[in-house]
């Protein structure tokens, strides 16, 4: 079916919060944060997290060189608190996940 990739599209332009379209790269790292990650998550350029102490999104380019976060999500990224998930991603999915961070800068 097209709808719903075409549904996941206009969500991922709208959610992030952007005027132009997002790259296909850029949308697919959207998906994967909006699934994985926005249940604590603020992951588009407003709103806040329903988690409070999960930093937004937006901001990670404040904390970190969002390019220099390839290594942590290749090896897995662990924080100090127990309700975080260990996530190890692909290096497709690595691309994909910081080309949609780089749009919220």
């Amino acid at each position: 079916m097209k709808v719903p990739g075409m549904l996941v599209a206009a969500l991922a332009v709208a959610w992030a919060g952007g005027a132009s379209a997002l790259s296909p790269a850029a949308q697919r790292g959207f998906v994967f944060v909006d699934t994985n990650c926005s249940k604590c998550h603020a992951v588009g350029r407003f709103g806040d997290s329903p988690l409070a102490i999960a930093p937004p999104f937006r901001t990670l380019h404040e904390r970190y060189p969002v390019e220099q976060l390839a290594e942590a999500f290749a090896e897995g990224i662990v924080v100090g608190h127990p309700s975080m998930p260990q996530f190890t991603l692909d290096p497709a999915q690595i691309d994909d996940v910081i080309t949609y961070l780089e749009t919220l800068e």
